[in-house]
Protein backbone atom coordinates (compact mmCIF):
# COMPACT_ATOMS: atom_id res chain seq x y z
CA UNK A 1 0.00 0.00 0.00
CA UNK A 2 1.28 3.98 -0.69
CA UNK A 3 2.81 5.71 1.95
CA UNK A 4 1.26 8.87 0.23
CA UNK A 5 -1.06 11.31 2.24
CA UNK A 6 -3.74 12.58 -0.73
CA UNK A 7 -6.83 14.65 -0.18
CA UNK A 8 -9.56 14.75 -2.94
CA UNK A 9 -11.40 18.17 -2.43
CA UNK A 10 -14.96 18.00 -4.42
CA UNK A 11 -16.78 21.39 -4.02
CA UNK A 12 -20.68 20.70 -3.00
CA UNK A 13 -23.10 21.36 -6.34
CA UNK A 14 -20.60 24.20 -6.80
CA UNK A 15 -22.30 26.34 -9.69
CA UNK A 16 -26.05 25.76 -8.28
CA UNK A 17 -24.24 26.50 -4.82
CA UNK A 18 -22.15 29.68 -5.77
CA UNK A 19 -25.71 31.12 -7.24
CA UNK A 20 -27.63 30.11 -3.88
CA UNK A 21 -24.18 32.23 -1.61
CA UNK A 22 -24.85 35.18 -3.99
CA UNK A 23 -28.95 35.61 -4.28
CA UNK A 24 -30.45 34.92 -0.85
CA UNK A 25 -34.20 34.05 -2.03
CA UNK A 26 -32.38 31.45 -3.79
CA UNK A 27 -31.63 29.64 -0.56
CA UNK A 28 -33.37 26.43 0.71
CA UNK A 29 -35.22 26.47 -2.62
CA UNK A 30 -34.63 23.95 -5.79
CA UNK A 31 -31.76 25.14 -7.95
CA UNK A 32 -30.99 24.23 -11.17
CA UNK A 33 -28.46 25.42 -13.44
CA UNK A 34 -29.10 25.45 -16.79
CA UNK A 35 -29.85 27.68 -19.91
CA UNK A 36 -33.89 27.23 -21.10
CA UNK A 37 -34.32 25.12 -23.95
CA UNK A 38 -35.42 21.74 -25.97
CA UNK A 39 -31.25 21.80 -26.41
CA UNK A 40 -30.07 22.63 -23.15
CA UNK A 41 -28.64 19.97 -20.25
CA UNK A 42 -28.16 20.64 -16.31
CA UNK A 43 -24.93 22.48 -15.50
CA UNK A 44 -25.62 21.38 -11.91
CA UNK A 45 -28.84 21.34 -9.41
CA UNK A 46 -28.89 22.14 -5.53
CA UNK A 47 -29.75 19.62 -3.30
CA UNK A 48 -32.97 20.60 -3.06
CA UNK A 49 -33.60 20.33 -6.94
CA UNK A 50 -31.93 16.77 -6.34
CA UNK A 51 -34.23 14.77 -3.78
CA UNK A 52 -36.64 15.20 -7.12
CA UNK A 53 -33.99 13.19 -9.19
CA UNK A 54 -32.48 15.96 -11.26
CA UNK A 55 -29.10 15.70 -12.09
CA UNK A 56 -25.94 17.10 -13.68
CA UNK A 57 -26.03 16.41 -17.32
CA UNK A 58 -30.02 15.63 -17.49
CA UNK A 59 -31.81 17.48 -20.64
CA UNK A 60 -33.12 20.74 -18.94
CA UNK A 61 -36.63 19.44 -20.05
CA UNK A 62 -36.80 16.58 -18.21
CA UNK A 63 -35.19 18.49 -15.07
CA UNK A 64 -38.77 21.07 -15.32
CA UNK A 65 -40.75 18.07 -15.69
CA UNK A 66 -39.19 16.17 -12.35
CA UNK A 67 -38.91 19.44 -10.43
CA UNK A 68 -41.43 21.94 -12.32
CA UNK A 69 -41.35 24.78 -9.22
CA UNK A 70 -37.30 24.52 -9.90
CA UNK A 71 -35.86 28.32 -10.43
CA UNK A 72 -33.51 27.65 -13.16
CA UNK A 73 -30.66 30.31 -12.99
CA UNK A 74 -28.21 30.54 -16.36
CA UNK A 75 -24.97 30.01 -15.90
CA UNK A 76 -22.20 32.00 -15.47
CA UNK A 77 -19.12 30.96 -15.85
CA UNK A 78 -16.42 33.87 -15.42
CA UNK A 79 -17.99 33.89 -11.88
CA UNK A 80 -17.45 30.21 -11.59
CA UNK A 81 -14.47 30.28 -12.52
CA UNK A 82 -13.45 33.66 -9.72
CA UNK A 83 -14.64 31.55 -7.23
CA UNK A 84 -12.25 28.64 -8.14
CA UNK A 85 -9.11 30.17 -8.03
CA UNK A 86 -10.21 31.58 -4.23
CA UNK A 87 -10.70 28.00 -3.19
CA UNK A 88 -7.15 27.10 -5.50
CA UNK A 89 -5.54 29.77 -3.67
CA UNK A 90 -6.44 27.90 -0.34
CA UNK A 91 -4.69 24.65 -1.12
CA UNK A 92 -1.80 25.79 -2.45
CA UNK A 93 -1.56 27.54 0.92
CA UNK A 94 -0.59 23.91 2.42
CA UNK A 95 1.00 21.89 -0.60
CA UNK A 96 2.29 22.90 -3.90
CA UNK A 97 1.21 19.57 -5.33
CA UNK A 98 -2.39 20.48 -5.97
CA UNK A 99 -3.99 18.75 -9.81
CA UNK A 100 -7.14 20.65 -10.38
CA UNK A 101 -9.65 18.13 -12.36
CA UNK A 102 -12.35 20.99 -13.03
CA UNK A 103 -13.38 24.24 -12.03
CA UNK A 104 -15.11 22.42 -8.83
CA UNK A 105 -12.42 19.96 -7.66
CA UNK A 106 -8.55 18.67 -7.47
CA UNK A 107 -6.35 16.59 -5.68
CA UNK A 108 -3.78 17.57 -3.21
CA UNK A 109 -0.27 15.25 -2.13
CA UNK A 110 0.27 16.57 1.54
CA UNK A 111 2.28 13.84 2.21
CA UNK A 112 4.68 17.09 3.42
CA UNK A 113 2.20 19.96 4.09
CA UNK A 114 3.42 23.60 3.83
CA UNK A 115 1.60 24.54 7.33
CA UNK A 116 2.99 21.95 9.76
CA UNK A 117 -0.19 20.41 10.44
CA UNK A 118 0.17 17.11 11.99
CA UNK A 119 -1.96 14.91 9.91
CA UNK A 120 -3.10 14.62 6.43
CA UNK A 121 -6.85 14.69 8.04
CA UNK A 122 -5.96 17.59 10.29
CA UNK A 123 -5.12 19.65 6.65
CA UNK A 124 -8.36 18.20 5.05
CA UNK A 125 -10.36 20.04 8.26
CA UNK A 126 -8.60 22.89 7.74
CA UNK A 127 -8.99 23.56 4.61
CA UNK A 128 -12.85 22.59 4.27
CA UNK A 129 -13.04 25.10 7.37
CA UNK A 130 -11.00 27.70 5.01
CA UNK A 131 -13.70 27.74 2.11
CA UNK A 132 -16.28 27.85 4.38
CA UNK A 133 -15.31 30.96 6.21
CA UNK A 134 -13.53 32.68 3.38
CA UNK A 135 -15.47 31.45 0.36
CA UNK A 136 -18.85 30.55 1.83
CA UNK A 137 -19.47 27.21 0.34
CA UNK A 138 -18.55 24.32 1.43
CA UNK A 139 -16.84 21.06 0.16
CA UNK A 140 -16.45 17.34 0.58
CA UNK A 141 -13.29 15.81 1.52
CA UNK A 142 -11.46 11.93 1.23
CA UNK A 143 -8.45 11.29 2.61
CA UNK A 144 -6.35 8.18 1.74
CA UNK A 145 -3.21 6.75 0.35
CA UNK A 146 -3.71 7.45 -2.99
CA UNK A 147 -5.77 9.14 -5.80
CA UNK A 148 -8.37 6.31 -6.63
CA UNK A 149 -9.52 5.82 -2.66
CA UNK A 150 -9.17 9.81 -1.88
CA UNK A 151 -12.10 10.23 -4.91
CA UNK A 152 -13.86 7.68 -3.74
CA UNK A 153 -13.68 8.63 0.26
CA UNK A 154 -14.94 12.40 -0.68
CA UNK A 155 -18.03 10.97 -2.22
CA UNK A 156 -18.73 8.91 0.86
CA UNK A 157 -19.83 11.78 3.30
CA UNK A 158 -21.56 14.42 0.65
CA UNK A 159 -22.68 16.92 1.40
CA UNK A 160 -20.37 19.06 3.60
CA UNK A 161 -18.45 15.65 4.37
CA UNK A 162 -15.17 14.40 5.84
CA UNK A 163 -14.02 11.07 4.83
CA UNK A 164 -10.64 8.81 5.71
CA UNK A 165 -9.64 5.86 4.40
CA UNK A 166 -6.48 4.64 6.17
CA UNK A 167 -3.96 2.29 4.62
CA UNK A 168 -4.66 -0.74 6.88
CA UNK A 169 -8.07 -0.01 6.01
CA UNK A 170 -8.85 0.00 2.53
CA UNK A 171 -8.77 -3.41 1.41
CA UNK A 172 -11.94 -4.06 4.01
CA UNK A 173 -13.28 -1.15 2.57
CA UNK A 174 -13.19 -2.08 -0.98
CA UNK A 175 -14.91 -5.63 -0.44
CA UNK A 176 -18.27 -4.97 -0.10
CA UNK A 177 -17.94 -1.80 -2.76
CA UNK A 178 -19.57 -2.11 -5.58
CA UNK A 179 -17.86 -2.40 -9.24
CA UNK A 180 -19.71 0.44 -10.42
CA UNK A 181 -18.19 2.73 -8.03
CA UNK A 182 -14.56 1.97 -9.99
CA UNK A 183 -13.12 4.46 -11.98
CA UNK A 184 -13.66 3.10 -16.13
CA UNK A 185 -16.99 1.09 -14.78
CA UNK A 186 -19.63 1.98 -16.76
CA UNK A 187 -22.58 -0.02 -17.71
CA UNK A 188 -21.47 -2.45 -20.20
CA UNK A 189 -18.09 -3.07 -18.15
CA UNK A 190 -20.51 -3.96 -14.84
CA UNK A 191 -22.67 -6.26 -17.04
CA UNK A 192 -19.39 -7.94 -18.69
CA UNK A 193 -18.46 -8.17 -14.83
CA UNK A 194 -21.67 -9.82 -13.75
CA UNK A 195 -21.93 -12.60 -16.58
CA UNK A 196 -18.71 -13.78 -14.76
CA UNK A 197 -20.16 -13.52 -11.26
CA UNK A 198 -18.72 -10.05 -10.28
CA UNK A 199 -20.81 -7.40 -8.46
CA UNK A 200 -18.67 -5.87 -5.89
CA UNK A 201 -14.65 -5.27 -5.99
CA UNK A 202 -14.29 -7.94 -3.86
CA UNK A 203 -15.37 -10.24 -6.13
CA UNK A 204 -12.92 -8.93 -8.56
CA UNK A 205 -10.05 -9.92 -6.32
CA UNK A 206 -11.30 -13.69 -6.09
CA UNK A 207 -10.36 -13.62 -10.08
CA UNK A 208 -6.93 -14.56 -11.62
CA UNK A 209 -5.14 -12.02 -13.03
CA UNK A 210 -5.16 -13.60 -16.56
CA UNK A 211 -8.96 -14.08 -16.44
CA UNK A 212 -9.02 -10.46 -16.31
CA UNK A 213 -6.43 -10.04 -19.15
CA UNK A 214 -8.28 -12.04 -20.92
CA UNK A 215 -11.41 -10.42 -20.55
CA UNK A 216 -10.64 -7.24 -20.70
CA UNK A 217 -7.18 -6.41 -22.17
CA UNK A 218 -4.81 -3.92 -20.66
CA UNK A 219 -7.99 -2.55 -17.78
CA UNK A 220 -7.75 -5.93 -16.69
CA UNK A 221 -4.72 -5.27 -15.08
CA UNK A 222 -6.46 -1.99 -13.38
CA UNK A 223 -8.92 -3.97 -11.97
CA UNK A 224 -6.93 -5.86 -10.64
CA UNK A 225 -5.28 -3.35 -8.89
CA UNK A 226 -7.66 -1.44 -7.96
CA UNK A 227 -9.82 -4.14 -6.60
CA UNK A 228 -6.54 -4.19 -4.30
CA UNK A 229 -6.16 -0.51 -3.28
CA UNK A 230 -3.50 0.14 -5.78
CA UNK A 231 -2.87 3.06 -7.38
CA UNK A 232 0.51 4.74 -8.41
CA UNK A 233 -0.93 7.99 -10.05
CA UNK A 234 1.03 10.74 -8.69
CA UNK A 235 -0.41 14.12 -8.02
CA UNK A 236 0.68 16.18 -10.89
CA UNK A 237 0.32 19.76 -10.71
CA UNK A 238 -0.88 22.41 -13.59
CA UNK A 239 -0.82 19.03 -15.74
CA UNK A 240 -3.21 20.65 -18.51
CA UNK A 241 -6.31 18.95 -20.02
CA UNK A 242 -5.46 16.99 -23.53
CA UNK A 243 -9.04 16.29 -24.52
CA UNK A 244 -12.77 15.62 -23.31
CA UNK A 245 -14.55 12.69 -24.50
CA UNK A 246 -17.31 10.40 -24.16
CA UNK A 247 -18.12 6.90 -25.73
CA UNK A 248 -20.82 4.43 -25.26
CA UNK A 249 -21.79 1.17 -26.91
CA UNK A 250 -24.65 0.25 -27.94
CA UNK A 251 -26.68 -2.61 -27.03
CA UNK A 252 -27.15 -4.38 -30.41
CA UNK A 253 -24.86 -2.80 -33.36
CA UNK A 254 -26.31 -0.08 -35.23
CA UNK A 255 -26.02 1.47 -38.57
CA UNK A 256 -24.25 4.98 -38.93
CA UNK A 257 -27.69 6.76 -39.74
CA UNK A 258 -29.14 5.38 -36.25
CA UNK A 259 -26.76 6.79 -34.32
CA UNK A 260 -27.90 10.78 -34.10
CA UNK A 261 -29.36 10.41 -30.68
CA UNK A 262 -26.40 8.76 -28.73
CA UNK A 263 -23.93 11.68 -30.83
CA UNK A 264 -26.35 14.23 -29.69
CA UNK A 265 -26.54 12.30 -25.94
CA UNK A 266 -22.44 12.32 -25.97
CA UNK A 267 -21.98 15.97 -27.15
CA UNK A 268 -24.14 17.13 -24.06
CA UNK A 269 -21.78 15.60 -21.50
CA UNK A 270 -18.71 16.07 -23.15
CA UNK A 271 -20.05 20.21 -23.62
CA UNK A 272 -21.24 19.74 -19.36
CA UNK A 273 -17.78 18.58 -18.99
CA UNK A 274 -15.94 21.67 -20.96
CA UNK A 275 -17.53 24.44 -18.92
CA UNK A 276 -15.75 23.16 -15.92
CA UNK A 277 -12.15 23.55 -17.83
CA UNK A 278 -10.59 26.81 -17.65
CA UNK A 279 -8.84 26.38 -21.03
CA UNK A 280 -11.00 26.24 -24.23
CA UNK A 281 -10.98 23.33 -27.11
CA UNK A 282 -10.87 23.76 -30.43
CA UNK A 283 -11.23 20.77 -32.19
CA UNK A 284 -14.12 18.51 -32.71
CA UNK A 285 -13.34 14.42 -33.00
CA UNK A 286 -16.29 11.74 -33.64
CA UNK A 287 -14.92 7.86 -33.04
CA UNK A 288 -16.64 5.09 -34.33
CA UNK A 289 -15.89 1.64 -33.79
CA UNK A 290 -17.85 -1.07 -36.21
CA UNK A 291 -18.95 -4.51 -35.51
CA UNK A 292 -15.73 -5.78 -36.41
CA UNK A 293 -13.65 -3.81 -34.00
CA UNK A 294 -12.31 -1.22 -36.03
CA UNK A 295 -11.79 2.22 -34.82
CA UNK A 296 -12.26 4.97 -37.25
CA UNK A 297 -11.94 9.15 -36.33
CA UNK A 298 -13.14 12.02 -37.69
CA UNK A 299 -11.86 15.61 -36.44
CA UNK A 300 -12.72 18.96 -37.70
CA UNK A 301 -11.20 22.46 -36.14
CA UNK A 302 -13.32 25.31 -36.88
CA UNK A 303 -13.10 29.06 -37.04
CA UNK A 304 -13.86 29.51 -33.86
CA UNK A 305 -14.64 27.91 -30.61
CA UNK A 306 -18.13 25.68 -30.38
CA UNK A 307 -20.26 28.22 -28.39
CA UNK A 308 -22.90 25.99 -27.75
CA UNK A 309 -23.79 22.11 -27.27
CA UNK A 310 -25.92 22.08 -29.92
CA UNK A 311 -23.35 23.59 -32.13
CA UNK A 312 -20.77 20.57 -30.79
CA UNK A 313 -23.62 18.07 -31.58
CA UNK A 314 -24.43 19.50 -34.95
CA UNK A 315 -20.17 19.18 -35.72
CA UNK A 316 -19.58 15.64 -34.37
CA UNK A 317 -23.12 14.81 -37.11
CA UNK A 318 -21.39 16.41 -39.54
CA UNK A 319 -18.49 14.61 -39.45
CA UNK A 320 -20.37 11.01 -39.53
CA UNK A 321 -21.17 12.39 -42.81
CA UNK A 322 -17.14 12.07 -44.06
CA UNK A 323 -17.29 8.13 -43.32
CA UNK A 324 -17.31 6.58 -46.26
CA UNK A 325 -17.93 2.89 -45.59
CA UNK A 326 -20.87 0.23 -46.84
CA UNK A 327 -24.75 1.60 -45.99
CA UNK A 328 -25.01 -1.78 -44.30
CA UNK A 329 -22.03 -1.83 -42.15
CA UNK A 330 -22.90 -1.80 -38.88
CA UNK A 331 -21.13 0.05 -35.53
CA UNK A 332 -20.86 -1.24 -32.16
CA UNK A 333 -19.97 2.20 -30.51
CA UNK A 334 -19.74 5.77 -31.02
CA UNK A 335 -17.99 8.29 -29.11
CA UNK A 336 -18.01 12.31 -29.10
CA UNK A 337 -14.32 13.92 -27.73
CA UNK A 338 -12.89 17.80 -27.64
CA UNK A 339 -9.30 18.45 -27.53
CA UNK A 340 -6.35 21.14 -28.69
CA UNK A 341 -7.33 22.87 -25.54
CA UNK A 342 -6.18 26.34 -25.86
CA UNK A 343 -5.40 29.09 -22.70
CA UNK A 344 -7.90 32.08 -22.94
CA UNK A 345 -5.12 33.93 -21.23
CA UNK A 346 -2.98 33.47 -24.17
CA UNK A 347 -5.39 33.15 -26.97
CA UNK A 348 -8.66 35.42 -25.42
CA UNK A 349 -12.07 33.57 -26.60
CA UNK A 350 -14.00 34.49 -23.87
CA UNK A 351 -16.57 36.09 -25.89
CA UNK A 352 -17.10 33.56 -28.31
CA UNK A 353 -18.11 30.81 -25.60
CA UNK A 354 -20.21 33.49 -23.38
CA UNK A 355 -21.80 35.60 -25.36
Amino acid sequence: MDSRKIIHVDMDAFYASVEQRDDPKLRGVPVVVAWRGKRSVVCAASYEARKFGVRSAMPAVQAERLCPHAVFVPPDFPRYRAVSKSVRDIFLRHTDLVEPLSLDEAYLDVTENKTGLSSATQVARTIREQIRQEVDLTASAGVAPNKFLAKIASDWRKPDGLFVIKPDEAIAFLTALAVERLPGVGKVTASRLTEVGVRTVGDIRNLNLAVLQNRFGRYGVRLHELARGIDNNRVEPNRPTQSISAEDTFESDVLLNETDDMIRRLAEKVWLASRKETRIARTIVLKLKTAEFSILTRSQTPDSPVSSCDELANIALALREKVRMDPGQRFRLVGVGLSNFRDPMIEPLEDLLFH
